[in-house]
């Protein structure tokens, strides 16, 4: 599977102009042959807690990317607000159907709710905590998507990884907490023994930098493609026969004694 991820830098609250954006890079992703490309953390927005500016009732940030998914023949992953009021932060896949003889279609593979809301920033305030693992199978992969400070809470990672072999952390993750965000995706990539893909933003947003880091790991901690300070696609080629190689090899997953650490909490 030819993976990749955008790394943008996301005009605050503005979804006309950052539809444009995300066109660009979809358009690249389509001539580099991307089998799918995933976008970061509320995708059109940025990290806003104004959800009756930038919430949807009307599904509108899931239409215009089944459009474009239909019209370029690619499965896309991006992030929205869900609802106006008892909001939820959101992240879809969606991707194109063949329809013989028809019109274009496009389906939803996936649409998971944040789990954790990030406390530090108020984000628990304005949004809903979701309370399911979602996970969907694409180019022979079983694929689980996280958000941002789902990062920081391994047990989730771990049951996910159960089947998941590649797991996405899409987020808007700021430069100041980088040595976190870098050293927790390998730590997750090592401790599951699959790909981890961090889909992170660019750009300065009221006094908050983000230095980007969107990067894809292999299921050894290796970092195979990544890109500091600067929009672009980081783009890599993975194979789901090298984690299942791995896990055979190597059984991590066999010594654990999940019994016990339910008992131990």
């Amino acid at each position: 599977m030819k993976l990749a991820l955008a790394q943008l830098d996301i005009t605050f609250e503005d979804k006309d102009k950052n539809k444009e954006t995300v066109l660009q890079f979809i358009k690249q992703a389509v001539d580099d042959n991307v089998d799918i490309i995933f976008f970061p953390e509320m995708t059109l927005t940025g990290f806003s807690m104004n959800t009756s500016l930038v919430g949807e009732d009307n599904n509108e940030t899931i239409k215009f990317f089944k459009e474009m998914s239909s019209k370029f023949n690619i499965f896309i992953g991006f992030g929205y607000v869900e609802g106006t009021s008892h909001s939820k932060n959101n992240y879809s896949v969606v991707a194109p159907q063949k329809v013989p003889l028809g019109v274009p279609q496009c389906i939803e593979l996936v649409n998971y709710s944040k789990i954790h809301p990030f406390s530090f920033g108020d984000e628990s305030k304005f949004y809903e905590s979701g309370d399911e693992i979602k996970l969907f199978n694409a180019f022979d992969f079983t694929i689980a998507p996280f958000i941002c400070y789902d990062l920081r809470f391994p047990e989730i990672f771990q049951i996910a990884s159960r089947t998941a072999t590649l797991i996405t952390v899409a987020s808007n993750w700021p430069m100041k907490r980088r040595e976190h965000w870098i050293t927790l995706l390998k730590a997750r990539a090592i401790e599951n023994q699959c790909y981890i893909a961090g889909i992170n933003r660019v750009g300065v947003v009221s006094g908050l930098n983000y230095s980007g880091d969107s990067m894809i790991i292999d299921p050894l901690g290796n970092i195979i493609s990544t890109l500091y300070n600067e929009e672009g696609l980081v783009i890599a080629d993975i194979s789901q026969d090298e984690v299942l190689n791995i896990r055979k090899m190597f059984k991590l997953k066999d010594d654990r004694k999940e019994a016990l650490y339910r008992s131990l909490y």
